[in-house]
């Protein structure tokens, strides 16, 4: 695939950064975009982590100025274009994003897909979400066959990449040849103020709290490498969960103090200790004394647990996914890296 144009959006975030690494590293010509060009910064970090050759990496993608929402910027975006990663999304669990999440994660699928048909692209891969899935009642493993149910008390997240899924699925009925990965919580060094990144930056001065819930995890590395095998498979109309192991959350931040060797949570902040800081929180932000962090979703999902298979993908592919003590590992090697250097 080396000689097809391939085109990444949201290539300044998580999944996007480590995924023009693992391309440009393989020689595949580069188109990304992007909304502002100091996000720059950001991916030569990323490029960092795995060579001294950042720069000239960096200076092989062609980046071009535009938003997921502008069809303008993105029909220039698509020229002479093969194939299409959409990493691009509003991650958010605050209801104040409310308008900003649904607009940009649907709408702007929606113009991808609907770009991808109308300039007959050769593949698109979507970087969807296990919160697209549904649930199972009895606490069995979920597979991508779960269904999601719009009766549901879903966050706002959720339903956002559920229905920008759903505009996947309608160009797949339209002919257009794509493939859906649903990673579960995302582990990689890098952006330590968002998503999993804030964990590791929180989690290197101790921690004292942990919560009983339990979800998924997979290491960024495993996301990008699987978004590459399916895109460059014959596989197409297919979504894959792409999840290493599930852990509760007191074992993930148990994991992460002790590589960082500081302390480690010691008190279960049940459901009554997180309401409390919900509102407590909701009261700072609303005074305007601090950023809300604790929403009433992030409360719920630190609560709930929820087990996925990575069946699908391993018996496709044969794929092997890193462990979840070896993403930590690197992600705070990383990390302390940086601390020292700054």
């Amino acid at each position: 695939m080396n000689n097809k144009k391939i085109l990444v959006t949201g290539g300044t975030g998580l999944v996007g950064s480590h995924l023009l690494y693992e391309l440009v590293s393989k020689g595949s010509f580069v188109r990304a975009l992007i909304r502002d060009k100091a996000s720059i910064e950001k991916v030569r970090k990323v490029f960092s982590y795995y060579s001294n050759n950042e720069n000239n990496l960096i200076d092989t993608i062609e980046w071009i100025k535009g938003d997921i929402l502008d069809i303008v910027s993105l029909e220039e975006a698509f020229e002479n274009i093969s194939i299409v990663y959409h990493c691009a999304a509003v991650v958010s669990f605050n209801n104040k994003n409310k308008s900003a999440l649904l607009k940009t994660n649907i709408e702007g699928t929606e113009n991808i897909v609907n770009l991808c048909i109308e300039k007959q692209i050769e593949k698109l891969c979507y970087v969807s979400s296990v919160a697209a899935i549904g649930s199972t009642d009895n606490g069995d493993l979920v597979s991508e066959k779960e269904m999601w149910i719009p009766a549901d008390n879903h966050s706002l997240y959720s339903i956002s990449k559920f229905k920008s899924e759903m505009e996947v699925w309608r160009g797949v009925q339209e002919g257009l040849n794509a493939v859906i990965v649903n990673p579960s919580i995302i582990l990689g060094p890098g952006f330590w103020e968002t998503g999993s990144g804030e964990i590791f930056k929180k989690a290197s001065k101790g921690m004292l709290f942990y919560t009983l819930g339990k979800t998924g995890f997979v290491d960024v590395r495993d996301v990008t490498s699987a978004m590459i095998q399916l895109t460059e498979s014959n596989i197409s109309g297919e979504r894959f969960i792409l999840n290493s192991e599930n852990h509760s959350y007191k074992d993930l931040f148990t994991e992460i103090t002790e590589a960082y060797g500081v302390k480690s949570p010691r008190f279960n902040a049940g459901k009554k200790l997180m309401n409390l800081a919900y509102y407590i929180d909701s009261l700072l932000s609303a005074v305007g004394i601090k950023k809300q962090e604790i929403t009433k979703s992030i409360v719920k999902s630190s609560l709930n647990s929820t087990n996925y298979t990575n069946n699908k993908i391993k018996e496709t592919l044969g794929f092997e996914f890193i462990t979840i003590k070896e993403s930590i590992r690197f992600a705070v090697e990383k990390f302390n890296q940086e601390i020292k250097a700054s």
